[in-house]
């Protein structure tokens, strides 16, 4: 059976099964609906749990050794195997194929995985899987579902935002759930419960080295060039990481290039996690600013881009100082 995460408590609720497989790219969710199963198995007496996690030359016989075994100090027990990079191989596929069919009552095996391949997810031990245990699929949170969520996990912790300071939060985690937690506990541990200002979340939210960045897209934005070209250089002379900066360069691009050529500016709106004075900003930009020259613009990032990765010759810097010049639309004055 497939679930989804949010169908999950209330499965359990109902049933606890023996076999479970968590697969996705986002840990903190993943983390936590195995948390809860391990919760709720332990109130159904598994109090014994065995960890193994696949990396090198990992021996499978000690999976089904582990499985066949009863605990001394328990008759029920929780296998949580953990496969970071998702690659079971032929003994591993084969090692849970089998366990399937002998259907322990016993043994609850639980398995987390990276994301799994479209041929993953049709191959024997995974339908297995899906015959006599449950799978859930960990998807990252894109828009109203991952405001859903903050807003959510903020009022757990009696915080309450504006709806523009949730989207500048959301917009800065880029649906990163795990970073999105550690900025909310960040938010309480500052202000404790509280109604937080827009101002307050945007001091909060980010790591210094990472504010100036949304400084620099910001003063680029509104044609401070001079302002935009200091706070590059800044970023340069402390050593900051270049893919940083290229990443919130290129987001910036892609977003003017697609709100030019939109039909339907709020989509895009949602895509980028806009807030109101964000959006004003943007299409400001936007009437100075031709499709073409963004367009131009974008071939420099991929061309940094390159630098960074040692693909292309030339110094990333100096292409990111062309990049910042351009996006400006102040190139031709130099």
């Amino acid at each position: 059976m497939r679930l989804k995460l949010t169908q999950l408590a209330p499965h359990l609720k109902k049933t606890l099964n023996t076999v479970y497989l968590i697969t996705g790219n986002e840990p903190l969710q993943m983390n936590e609906a195995a948390d809860h199963i391990r919760l709720v198995a332990k109130k159904a007496g598994y109090l014994h749990r065995e960890i193994f996690s696949v990396e090198g030359n990992f021996k499978w016989n000690e999976i089904t050794a582990a499985t066949e075994n009863l605990s001394l100090f328990s008759e029920k027990k929780i296998i949580d195997l953990r496969v970071p990079n998702a690659k079971f191989g032929t003994e591993g596929a084969k090692m849970i194929a089998q366990y399937c069919q002998r259907h322990d009552s016993e043994t609850i095996l639980l398995i987390s995985c990276g994301k799994l391949t479209a041929a993953s997810l049709k191959s024997r031990w995974v339908t297995a899987i899906d015959k006599m245990g449950v799978i859930v699929q960990v998807w990252p949170l894109e828009g109203h579902y991952l405001i859903n969520w903050l807003q959510q996990r903020l009022i757990k912790q009696g915080l309450q935002l504006s709806s523009e300071a949730i989207q500048l939060l959301a917009a800065r985690v880029e649906g990163n759930c795990l970073a999105a937690h550690q900025e909310i506990e960040k938010l309480y541990s500052l202000y404790g419960a509280a109604n937080l200002t827009m101002a307050q979340v945007q001091a909060a939210v980010v790591d210094s080295s990472r504010f100036d960045v949304f400084q620099l897209t910001d003063a680029i934005l509104l044609r401070q060039v001079n302002r935009a070209i200091k706070i590059l250089r800044g970023l340069h002379a402390e050593n900051k990481a270049a893919p940083v900066i290229l990443w919130a360069l290129t987001r910036e691009c892609r977003c003017l290039i697609e709100l030019k050529m939109a039909t339907n500016k709020e989509l895009v709106y949602k895509k980028y996690y806009l807030w109101d004075k964000r959006k004003s900003l943007l299409n400001q930009a936007l009437n100075h600013r031709s499709l073409k020259t963004l367009q131009d613009t974008g071939k420099l990032c991929a061309q940094a881009d390159r630098q960074i990765k040692g693909q292309q010759q030339g110094d990333c810097w100096e292409t990111l100082f062309e990049i910042c010049l351009q996006l400006s639309n102040t190139r031709n004055i130099y």
